[in-house]
């Protein structure tokens, strides 16, 4: 289903992404980014703690071992600058996971157990691309509330990221 060289971008991407948009939140009015808003997660800082904990349910899963999390909307970090290095710490273990795998461990299956309680299975390479993906959704959510603002919000479509040099194409 996924390729190497898509893995290992899209991981890649994540990061690039999530730079923009941590800073872009870093760089709101004091206050914005935990002002409660119509929304799931009630924050952006919820909202980014919500992707962070996704992030590592999935690579509780690849690593086969439990997540231990029973919630999807737990609030780990609770200041930007935490779970910033929070985030980037998984993000480079996806980056460095990715330049590990081979195609055949890309199309490995892996069982598992969904915070709910179902029992699902993918292959490793659609567990990242369902990671990325997923953080690229609820990044839109946060584009929302910086119009509710008002303020701009940044761009983190992978065409913007494809046209950089040093988008990390390996």
């Amino acid at each position: 289903m996924i390729d190497l060289r898509s893995a290992r971008l899209l991981a890649r991407y994540r990061m690039w992404a999530d730079e923009l948009t941590f800073d872009a939140v870093a760089a709101l009015p004091p206050g914005e980014a935990a002002k409660e808003r119509p929304t799931l997660f009630k924050t952006m800082i919820g909202t980014l703690n919500h992707n962070y904990l996704i992030d590592l349910v999935w690579q509780a899963h690849l690593e086969g071992r439990d997540h231990g999390f029973e919630l999807r909307n737990l609030v780990l970090h609770e200041g930007l600058p935490e779970l910033w290095r929070a985030q980037q710490a998984i993000n480079q273990w996806y980056i460095d996971w990715s330049d590990r795998q081979s195609a055949q461990s890309l199309d490995e299956t892996v069982h598992f157990q969904f915070i709910g309680g179902e029992r699902g299975e993918m292959t490793r390479g659609s567990i990242l691309l369902h990671v990325v993906n997923h953080a690229t959704y609820h990044r839109g959510w946060i584009a929302e509330m910086f119009f509710q603002v008002p303020a701009r919000n940044p761009t983190t479509d992978l065409p913007v990221y494809l046209r950089n040099p040093d988008a990390g194409l390996t």
